[in-house]
């Protein structure tokens, strides 16, 4: 119906705008030609008394109605004398002249035209702004969804995290036995944990589960440029979500509208975020339990997330949706897998040990890069060959296809480079599976690369740490020893940066160096002591010189065996597990 008389109203207008430039147009045609007299006969017909009124104007033009009758137009001088000039040659002159019709009808009709296209644009900006449009920044577009097909069985690999949310479905489902307890159901639930394991599906799965509506939106859909809009959202979803009675609103990334406020800062904090976070919280304090709206938000940075935001009446519960592990990797798999045809020589099992720290979004896209290769090959079913290219495609990107270009140095350092890590990792950890090293250059950039998978571990140690460090330091030091100091390239850039975010985990954070002792630096840093730089720096040079000199004595003492896996490298671009454990044994 909207539609439809908007679209009326337009007609209208456009064929009003039509007929009033046509008859405009029929008078400029139709209109008689001035009679053009020039100044200087015009000065002589006074003279000769032939004039009998002079219409004044601020024209460029001045009519002239001669005794005859006769109209004439000449210049307008725009002279004040000329009045006085004019009534001493017994001259009529008339100052307030009307327009003609035709002039009138012309400034009607530019008046109706413009009004026209004022209207116009009034009625379709209200029409923008009715239907959410530019107009009503502040109205939150995202609708509902009712039904929901994802359950807990479509959740693998957080079985702790679905036992934490079990309640939260049951208490949707029937209110009353928890009622009965005097138990509040949680306002909030914070998922936090790293990228890709699942935190959104989850949520889903709370939704479909209770059968009640699910919103979906994300923290920066509410952070705006404009103070006051974000704000505006918050409180728009809110009214929609009473107005849906029982649902679930889920708000990813919500560290984008939650971060910690600073008091203004230096530059004066940031309002807006502000504004939307204070009402973000109003309107949880603001509902009632017995309302049954839940509201589930996700961070990959608990700890940059505002303590209101998490104090008890807010977000009650926090919720670690982390990486699986074996069996948790495993039951993914086992997901992903459904409906593909998968050949027989696949062990889901072993494939789960083999990936380890894999979220399961890293598994569910390894899965869907067999597929696509196999579907490449017109193969009958996703075989193993597929499963493994895809794993280090994952892992490293693909493989580049032309090599021609690389010079037979560049290959020997990339060879003695990787050489180097595998050593290391095999004489520091022989629990760790190498699965593979090679010299073939992947399209992320790598030269080549190393799969180095640790045993499944709740915890890492001061050990675990040192040794991730030296066999990220193995192929720089492998370089040095065969190619000499001067000769260093830039291939260990990736390694250096690895490992010095791991030694400065350890001295800032773990409290795992003598020298800075057990205090947290991060918590100094947010407490404002800022002159502790130099400590932390020299603590962490301390620790990579000092595991660099183990580990160039290392492979200094193993140099054969760097020599060799180098040289079977140059031949074979490519080492499987097998090959690494003939060579160490030789």
């Amino acid at each position: 119906m909207r539609g439809r008389r908007k679209n009326k109203f337009i007609a209208i207008t456009l064929i009003i705008i039509v007929i009033i430039s046509l008859l405009g147009a029929g008078y400029l045609i139709s209109r008689p030609e001035k009679n053009i007299m020039t100044y200087n006969n015009f000065l002589s017909s006074i003279e000769s008394n032939k004039v009998e009124t002079v219409y004044l104007s601020n024209k460029p033009e001045l009519k002239v109605k001669m005794k005859d009758g006769s109209i004439y137009y000449t210049d307008n001088p725009r002279s004040d004398s000329l009045k006085e000039e004019l009534l001493k040659k017994d001259v009529k002159v008339n100052e307030a002249e009307s327009n003609s019709i035709g002039e009138k009808a012309m400034g009607f009709a530019a008046t109706l035209i413009l009004f026209g296209i004022i209207g116009y644009f009034l009625v379709t900006t209200t029409a923008k702004q009715r239907s959410g449009g530019i107009m009503d920044v502040t109205a939150m577009s995202k609708e509902a969804e009712n039904n929901v097909p994802i359950g807990f069985t479509n959740v693998a690999g957080n079985e702790e995290a679905k036992e934490s949310v079990k309640d939260i479905v049951d208490f949707l489902q029937d209110p009353d036995k928890y009622l009965k307890y005097g138990a509040r159901m949680p306002k909030g639930v914070m998922f936090y944990g790293p990228p890709g394991t699942g935190k959104t599906l989850l949520a889903k799965a709370v939704a479909g589960e209770a059968g009640v509506p699910f919103y979906a939106l994300s923290g920066s859909d509410f952070v705006q440029v404009y103070v006051g809009v974000g704000a505006g959202r918050i409180r728009d979803l809110f009214k929609k979500a009473r107005e849906k009675g029982k649902c679930v609103i889920f708000i990813d990334e919500i560290d984008a509208l939650g971060k910690k406020r600073d008091g203004g800062g230096i530059d004066g904090g940031n309002d807006e975020r502000e504004q939307t976070l204070n009402a973000l919280l109003a309107e949880m304090s603001g509902f009632n339990e017995s309302q049954g709206i839940v509201v589930i938000a996700a961070t990959n940075r608990l700890d940059t997330i505002d303590e209101a935001l998490l104090r008890p009446g807010r977000f009650d519960r926090l919720v670690e949706v982390g990486l699986p592990d074996i069996n948790g990797r495993h039951e993914i798999l086992k997901i992903h897998v459904k409906g593909k045809p998968l050949s027989s020589d696949i062990d889901l099992k072993r494939l789960a040990e083999q990936a380890v720290y894999f979220s399961g979004a890293m598994l569910e896209s390894m899965i869907n890069e067999a597929a696509i290769f196999a579907a490449k090959r017109n193969a009958a079913a996703i075989e193993k060959a597929d499963i493994d290219q895809a794993f280090y495609t994952v892992i490293a990107g693909a493989e580049k296809k032309d090599r021609s270009s690389l010079r037979t140095i560049d290959r020997k350092i990339t060879a003695y480079h990787e050489a180097g890590h595998a050593l290391i990792g095999k004489l520091i950890a022989p629990d760790n599976k190498i699965t593979k090293v090679t010299i073939i250059p992947s399209t992320k950039g790598a030269g080549g690369y190393t799969v180095n998978i640790p045993p499944d571990r709740m915890y890492r140690t001061k050990k675990d740490m040192e040794k991730d460090i030296m066999i990220s330091l193995g192929g720089r030091c492998a370089e040095e020893i065969i190619f000499g100091e001067e000769n260093i390239t830039t291939g260990a850039s990736g390694d250096l940066e690895r490992a010095t975010e791991i030694v400065l985990s350890m001295v800032k954070r773990f409290g795992m160096d003598k020298d800075a002792g057990l205090l947290s630096y991060d918590v100094l840093y947010r407490n404002s002591f800022t002159s502790i730089n130099d400590d932390i720096l020299y603590g962490c040079k301390e620790m990579l010189n000092n595991l660099y000199s183990v580990v160039k004595k290392m492979l200094e003492e193993n140099k054969d065996k760097l020599d060799l896996m180098a040289n079977e490298l140059l031949v074979k671009e490519t080492l499987e597990e097998q090959d690494i454990e003939s060579i160490l044994a030789a």
